[in-house]
This record gives structure tokens, sequence and C-alpha cells, in this order.
């Protein structure tokens, strides 16, 4: 049978404060001053520990996002970009109040925002000479504003569900729990820029980690040459040859799968119909 708590059908969420209270209990005296709702709650508000989480929560999210798109194109996803975490919290907590979800619905973190809006050297073209840390930073920025909107929104729903169990409103209690049992979380999956890798296939690599480690469960990479790259609405671009860019797409899937997020996706960008020329292939020349 179920357990009932004053006339409610145990949900998730009671049933883990009857978890911690038989915790608590199991300690003796030692917790008395432990509230076990009230853990409950700080758990609640801290679901993703660490951003491998969030990599792997994003990227099953984005798989059956693919698999929807595959069955139905009407079922797309929509990205806006952002150069902050605040912009990126108030976009996701704005799109969640006015449709009621978002589902479908992604975070963008373009090369070239970060170029103009985040470099040392100050605002930059698009030609990755920007810090390439920049890049993980914002991610991890964008996700812990993320997580704040979780805590913020969450907090509302249990001070409106204290507030009923004062009123003795088992009614308004009842519609409470079930917000907070079905509530949606504000941290969406992040489609990343990582340009053309800002060096080799190792440089790639390892920069790849870092953002997949920031919560990344999707990079963006292009076919540009790293160290002659330009912005993709600009001229005198020059690409790598195939054999190289797939050394480089090996290289972010190698990450991926080193860290455990099996499932990540990697969008593999090409620039050859605006490029100029293809990498040039260095000879010596005996005069």
């Amino acid at each position: 049978p179920r357990l009932i708590h004053r006339g409610l059908t145990m949900s998730a969420y009671l049933q883990e404060i009857e978890n911690l209270s038989n915790l608590r209990a199991s300690q003796g005296d030692a917790w008395n001053g432990i509230n076990p709702e009230y853990a409950v709650r700080m758990r609640m508000q801290n679901r993703f520990k660490s951003g491998l989480e969030i990599a792997q929560y994003t990227a099953d999210i984005m798989r059956q996002d693919m698999a929807d798109y595959d069955q139905d194109p009407g079922n797309y996803t929509q990205s806006l970009g952002c150069w902050h975490g605040f912009v990126a919290q108030q976009k996701a907590i704005a799109i969640k109040r006015h449709r009621g979800t978002l589902n479908k619905k992604y975070i963008y973190l373009s090369g070239w925002m970060i170029a103009a809006m985040r470099s040392e050297f100050g605002p930059l073209p698009d030609q990755s000479m920007h810090e390439k840390t920049a890049v993980p930073a914002l991610i991890a920025e964008i996700y812990t504003f993320l997580k704040q909107a979780d805590s913020r929104e969450l907090n509302k729903l249990f001070r409106a569900l204290d507030k009923a169990r004062d009123d003795k409103n088992v009614t308004e209690e009842k519609r409470i729990i079930d917000k907070i049992d079905n509530f949606e979380s504000h941290v969406v999956p992040i489609i990343a820029d990582i340009d053309a890798g800002f060096g080799n296939e190792e440089a790639t690599y390892l920069l790849a980690k870092k953002m997949i480690e920031a919560g990344a469960c999707c990079i963006q990479i292009e076919n540009q040459v790293s160290d002659a790259k330009q912005c993709g609405h600009q001229a005198g671009k020059v690409t790598v040859p195939h054999e190289d860019f797939l050394a480089k797409v090996n290289a972010v899937r190698y990450a991926f799968l080193e860290l455990g997020v099996d499932d990540g996706v990697i969008v593999a960008r090409t620039d050859s119909l605006g490029a100029d020329l293809t990498q040039k292939v260095p000879v010596s020349r005996n005069e």
C-alpha cells in the first residue's frame, strides 16, 4: 500500500521526506536538530552535482528530440544565443512562464558572441582569437544561473506549500505537492561552439573535455584551419583536408566517451562552400 500523509497519497516528494525521516531516526538523538523536509528541499534545489551530470541529462533530452524530429519535422527545436549566465537564466524563466514548458528549447553558445563579449582583449571578430578557456567558463556560468533558477522557482513552491499547510487547505496542499513532483528543470541543452578546435586534434580533445565537464552535451565544430579561422560570414576562409577534420571530430567523440557521456552530440559544420581554398600542403623545393 502507498503511504498516506495528511490524507494525501504519498508523492515522490513526500516519499523522500519519509526516507530521510527514517534515516534521521536511525541516528538516535544525534540528528534531532535536522528537519528531514528541509533536507529534501535542499536536495531538490541542488539536483545536479556536477557538469557531467548535466551533460548526460541534456544529451538524453537532445537525443530524444532528434528522434522526435526524425518522426515529424514539425517537432523542431529552437536555440537562442546567450553571452552571459544571467541572460540565459532570464530567457529560460521567461519562456517557461510564457509557454508553460522548456520542451525543445535550447541555448546556443556562439563563438562569435564570446569573441565579441567575453574576450579579455576586448571586442574581437569571430576569428578564434579569444581565450579558449572562455568557452567552458561560460558553459559553467550559464548552468550555474540555470540551476539557480530551479532553486528560486522551487523555493516559491515550498513557501506556498507551507502557507497552504498553515491555512489547513488540503486541496491547495495537494495541488502544490503535485507541482513539486512534476517540476520541470530550467537546465536545458547547450549547443556549444568550439570553432575549429583551437589547434590540432589534441588541442580539440582537451578543450572538448573541459566543455563537457562544464555541462555541454553538444559540441559544434567547423572544418576551417584553426590559425587562419575567419567568421562564417567573411571571405578568405581556408578549410582543412577531410581527414584532418575527421580527426578532430573523432577527438571530440573520444572526449565524450572518456567522460562517460556516450550519446553526446557533435555538430560537424562545413565551410567548404564559402571557402576560397583548402589548406596548402607544405613541400620542400631543392634549388
